[in-house]
């Protein structure tokens, strides 16, 4: 039964407490958000979109996202009430550590460590992409050696501008989280105005002729676009990652949390809705589906924004992946079940230096050197057994009343929110491939080794028992 051992909601908050492993409270409820919309906008909206609609939804990818964010919606409450009741580093993780036990906790942060670390990876890659679209614009061409992971067939073999903007990325995080969230929120602001600027001009360009038919692959290719563009929306648990570092919690993550997902999901289905009103959904199949979209009707000025924003949009996402890796590796270490030098915290910036580091590293080898071709597939399919662990942790929690009563944000209507989160995240897992449902197995194979090999011997509720 060792292996289900718990951790009890106050023993989880004291230790955030301790001396010389204590995160500095400097985030409100707007830092919040802003960090929320700057994980969600990004990837998903400049880059998904075009191959979800093609491919899968056609005209109906505004359902795909009506699907995706509902399912989203339904996690997001269960994640604000976890995060108001918990709120500690860790995510999904802490959360399993007080509502499953120890085994359960490290299957999820293992999980954690699959979606934030190869997301980061992807993301990083995809900013290499644009960045060098936008070199291109002013006839700087890189060496083809530099410019994409390890491919000899087309003479790639580095991704340099993906590694310096990882680089980048980690000498701002490891500066203090206040700064890493005023840069969020100025990078969020420009990609939102860009946003707003292609639904400004994009709207008047709709021809409603491009919807029909609007659901050419049937339900089924809905479906299966909802599971794609899923990948727009995993940002929001990142907020969760940085409950110990807000003022008032209880308060500020359910506001953060919620807010940020539904001013994304809004935006998503505006922005779904007019691109395959502008372009006809089979001409779609395009890495930057917005900027094609506006040169499709020959307004490039405002496609040289788009691209902008793209890559401002995507270093944010880049920022808080990275962000939301160091604090996981910080929790699993806090609990001893990884080596304790990734909770070490510098006293000066109060930020697990070190670990920032180490995550900088791991995530410059696969953006760099791997092609990571079905790598939005296995960030969602991590996500997704997050999302459903965490619905069934809330099951957990009221039938063992071991969440402190009256404080905090409550998930209304249980067990019919955290039942239908489960039901949604299950649909959309279940449309993922087998290739990815092996790749995941494997991942958690390795993770179990990890366990039993150090993680169970070195774990402070081990010391404790013993």
């Amino acid at each position: 039964m060792s292996l289900f051992r718990k951790k009890s909601i106050d023993a989880l908050i004291r230790e955030t407490g301790q001396k010389d492993i204590t995160l500095k409270k400097d985030l409100g409820a707007f830092d919040l958000t802003m960090l929320g919309i700057g994980a969600i906008i990004g990837t998903g909206i400049f880059v998904l979109t075009g191959v979800a609609a093609a491919k899968h939804a056609g005209p109906a990818l505004m359902l795909s996202f009506v699907i995706a964010g509902l399912a989203c919606v339904f996690a997001a409450l269960c994640y604000a009430e976890f995060a108001s009741t918990v709120p500690v580093s860790g995510s999904a993780y802490t959360y399993s550590y007080a509502a499953f036990g120890e085994l359960i906790a490290w299957i999820l942060g293992w999980d954690l460590i699959l979606e934030y670390g190869l997301a980061s990876s992807a993301v990083a890659s995809g900013w290499s992409g644009y960045f060098q679209g936008l070199l291109a614009g002013f006839g700087i061409e890189l060496p083809t050696a530099l410019t994409s992971a390890y491919d000899p067939v087309k003479g790639t073999f580095i991704d340099v501008p993906a590694i310096v903007i990882v680089l980048i990325i980690t000498i701002l995080l490891t500066q203090g989280v206040k700064k890493s969230a005023k840069f969020n929120t100025v990078m969020v602001i420009i990609k939102l105005a860009v946003v707003f600027l292609f639904i400004a001009v994009g709207v008047w360009y709709v021809q409603p002729d491009n919807w029909t038919p609007f659901m050419p692959f049937g339900f089924s290719g809905v479906a299966t676009g909802a599971a794609t563009v899923f990948f727009a929306y995993i940002g929001f648990d990142a907020v969760s990652t940085a409950a110990e570092e807000v003022k008032n919690p209880q308060r500020n993550m359910p506001i953060g949390i919620i807010l940020s997902l539904l001013v994304c999901t809004i935006l998503y289905i505006i922005v779904a809705a007019i691109l395959t009103g502008i372009v006809p959904y089979n001409l779609l199949d395009v890495k930057n589906p917005v900027a094609f979209a506006l040169s499709f009707i020959h307004q490039d000025w405002v496609a040289g924004f788009i691209s902008l924003g793209a890559i401002t949009g995507i270093t944010t996402v880049l920022l808080v992946m990275m962000y939301g890796q160091t604090r996981l590796f910080y929790a699993i270490s806090r609990d001893g079940l990884l080596p304790r030098i990734l909770s070490r915290v510098d006293k000066k910036k109060q930020t697990p230096v070190i670990n920032s580091w180490i995550t900088c590293l791991v995530v410059s080898v696969f953006a760099g050197l791997v092609p990571l071709g079905k790598l939005a597939e296995l960030t969602n399919i991590g996500t997704l057994f997050a999302f459903m662990t965490v619905s069934i942790g809330i099951l957990v929690l009221r039938k063992n009343k071991s969440a402190p009563s009256g404080k905090g944000f409550r998930v209304p209507w249980v067990p019919v929110i955290p039942i239908l989160a489960f039901v949604f995240c299950g649909y959309l897992i279940a449309q993922l491939p087998k290739t990815t449902w092996l790749a995941f197995g494997v991942w958690l194979v390795i993770g179990l080794f990890v366990y039993f090999a150090y993680g169970r011997k070195h774990s402070t509720l081990n010391e404790q028992d013993n």
